[in-house]
């Protein structure tokens, strides 16, 4: 049963959203221009706009030009008042971030190397830093998590997680939702990255865009009509166990030719110290070993460029991929076999030329993250700057009609 008055509350809630999300987007706006562009009267902006400088969400700026070279005053969100924590988790690899609401990094914590049994104080270790932040800084609002996919939202676990299994056990819900004086959302990793490309990403199309992650895992995040494509328990867009050969190697999920086995930082690791590619790499973490490669590579060594160029094809296929099923209008590579830059770049625009639909082809942009931070980490900063933007009320109270 609805409660009285609860629609006119929720209509009145969507208005704030819109207003701070037109803002978030657009930077300074005028009343006026908000009311042309969100299609409400000036006396429903003047009301509104109060409420949120009461709120302490926006201020108010400097004069603007308007219309007949009338002055009007601009209306700026408060970025910089309220802030996030987020927090990245890859199978061996745990990042903390403190962010305003624009997306910009104040302070990182990366912590030591999750090894396999040792879960279980990475996540208690977790739980200790985010009760140090909130304790020093009262202006967080929420806090944001991104793990691995295929990430069933409902249950709060994992579907699968290759090399490192007990993530598997691992209830995020259950560890986190209720952990913290502020709310924490959880969110699959690339999902969280495509979010941070939409909201903070300034060459990205916010209303459809893939973000292709490429670290210790593969995964895909689609926004479709300005959404995330989340399917029926939140798994959608699980490319990396993608088969993209039936008769390729076993993969722990228990199908064969997934394509994260062959385009991976773990694989490309793994590739290196086979290849004795860089010295002491068994002793170097995934990225620390990627990124000697591609140093290597960039130095001019044929060795390491041509295996650049051999996982790059594969991940070339994964844009394939992405392109003839989802059709976004840009696919954006971040992780860390993004680092290898403009040389893994140049040979997955190759295999698309050649192997994608033309006409879907001639109309997707390819990119690499522009992102100043590590996408998935700004990615899950977003997921919990987008739960201020879209309800800004449960965070800081309701305003006085």
């Amino acid at each position: 049963m609805t409660a009285p008055g609860s629609t006119h509350a929720s209509m009145a809630e969507l208005n704030r959203s819109r207003i701070i999300q037109l803002l978030h987007h657009n930077g300074i706006c005028s009343r006026a221009h908000i009311a042309r562009q969100l299609g409400l009267t000036p006396a429903a902006i003047t009301k509104i706009t109060a409420q949120l400088i009461d709120m302490g969400v926006v201020s108010e700026t400097g004069n603007l030009d308007g219309i007949k070279k009338r002055r009007s005053i601009g209306l700026q969100l408060n970025e910089s008042k309220y802030r996030v924590i987020g927090v990245k988790f890859a199978r061996t690899l745990v990042r903390i971030g403190v962010f305003d609401l624009g997306g910009n990094l104040e302070s990182e914590q990366l912590l030591p190397p999750v090894a396999i049994g040792s879960i279980r104080n990475t996540l208690d270790d977790v739980k200790r830093r985010i009760d140090v932040i909130l304790d020093a800084d009262g202006s967080i609002v929420a806090i944001g998590m991104a793990v691995p996919g295929p990430y069933l939202r409902d249950e709060g676990r994992i579907a699968v997680v290759t090399s490192m299994v007990e993530w598997r056990d691992v209830n995020f819900i259950d560890e986190f939702a209720g952990a913290f004086r502020v709310p924490a959302f959880i969110e699959q990793d690339a999902r969280a990255g495509a979010l941070a490309q939409s909201l903070f990403g300034g060459g990205a199309n916010p209303r459809s865009l893939g973000y292709y992650l490429i670290g210790e895992g593969v995964g895909l995040g689609l926004i479709d009509d300005g959404g995330l494509v989340n399917g029926n328990l939140g798994a959608a867009t699980e490319i990396g166990h993608v088969s993209i050969d039936i008769h390729g190697r076993p993969c722990e999920c228990g199908n064969v030719g997934c394509l994260e086995n062959y385009c991976s930082a773990v694989s490309l690791h793994r590739a290196i110290i086979d290849g004795g590619l860089v010295d002491g790499a068994e002793g170097m973490t995934h990225t620390a070993a990627c990124t000697a490669l591609f140093r290597r590579a960039e130095d001019g060594d044929e060795t390491a460029l041509a295996l650049v160029r051999e996982f790059a094809r594969y991940i070339g296929y994964g844009c394939v991929t992405i392109i003839n099923a989802y059709n976004p209008a840009q696919i954006i590579l971040g992780d860390i076999m993004a680092q290898a830059g403009p040389m893994l770049l140049d040979e997955v625009k190759a295999v698309v030329e050649r192997h994608a639909l033309s006409a879907l082809r001639d109309t997707t942009a390819i990119t690499i993250s522009d992102l100043p931070v590590d996408a998935t980490l700004s990615g899950a900063a977003a997921v919990a700057a987008a739960q201020f933007l879209e309800h800004p009320t449960e965070f800081v109270g309701q305003p006085d009609d």
